[in-house]
């Protein structure tokens, strides 16, 4: 059996065969940052949660900021900064957060007092794929020991005390998501629960920025956006010619 095509029907047949085999267009992907966030219980104290502050992201607010931090015993910092962008073209995206005159006391009875003049993390999304890093800036970790300015991902330094490991603090922690973005945390410190010594459990997460994957717009003007463009032209104009030429091969008749 054969199946003959003509006029609209045919043009519009062909047309969906066409759009149909486009690749898919995804959405841009998103990207997110805050300043800091922190989960603490110390041992003989009630819990300490604190929401991300100054969060910022792709979809609103691009851009947060937030004067300062003040925990007693835990965590004081300067301005902190956030922003979070998207770049509609090309799909790619970036965020970047930054903390001022950092001071961690969480650990001060056993390391000293940890300091930092700025604490950035920043993650980036192209089409070439994730990438991300942290910076640190006039940084003093006490008893800590030393780290780069531009520390290796994932950097972990031990916390021990009597010669057990309480706690560990880890710059430019780089976390791989099951979604196939990446979280940049310029500074996690983990308290380790039931260990001999501990002085409690929980997280501070000091500058943090997650991206990606990049989207896969495609713009009308090039690429697949372009190709369905040319083939409706080539559909709807094949037509029209072919009965331009039987009336001037008729008329030649005549």
């Amino acid at each position: 059996m054969r199946v003959r095509m003509t006029g609209l029907a045919g043009v519009i047949a062909i047309a969906a065969l066409l759009v149909g085999a486009a690749p898919a267009s995804a959405a841009p992907g998103d990207a997110s940052a805050y300043g800091a966030k922190l989960n603490v219980t110390l041992l003989g104290n009630p819990a300490v949660n604190a929401e991300p502050f100054a969060a910022a992201n792709a979809n609103g607010p691009t851009q947060n900021t937030f004067a300062g931090v003040d925990l007693t015993g835990i965590l004081k910092t300067g301005l902190i900064n956030a922003s979070a962008s998207r770049d509609e073209k090309s799909g790619g995206v970036y965020s970047r957060a930054s903390t001022a005159d950092v001071r961690v006391d969480l650990l001060s009875k056993v390391t000293g007092k940890i300091s930092a003049e700025l604490v950035e993390a920043e993650c980036t999304a192209t089409q070439k794929g994730l990438a991300g890093k942290a910076k640190l800036a006039g940084v003093n970790l006490g008893k800590l020991g030393q780290v780069n300015a531009d520390p290796a991902a994932n950097t972990k330094l031990d916390v021990q005390l009597a010669g057990i490991k309480i706690a560990e603090v880890i710059f430019n922690e780089q976390i791989e998501n099951n979604d196939g973005s990446l979280t940049v945390n310029a500074i996690h410190i983990k308290l380790l629960q039931g260990v001999l010594g501990s002085i409690g459990t929980g997280d501070v997460i000091i500058s943090s920025a997650t991206c990606g994957p990049a989207g896969l717009p495609i713009p009308m003007a090039s690429g697949a956006g372009l190709w369905i463009g040319l083939g409706l032209l080539g559909v709807v104009s094949a037509p029209v010619a072919f009965v331009a030429l039987r009336r001037r091969a008729s008329l030649g008749t005549a």
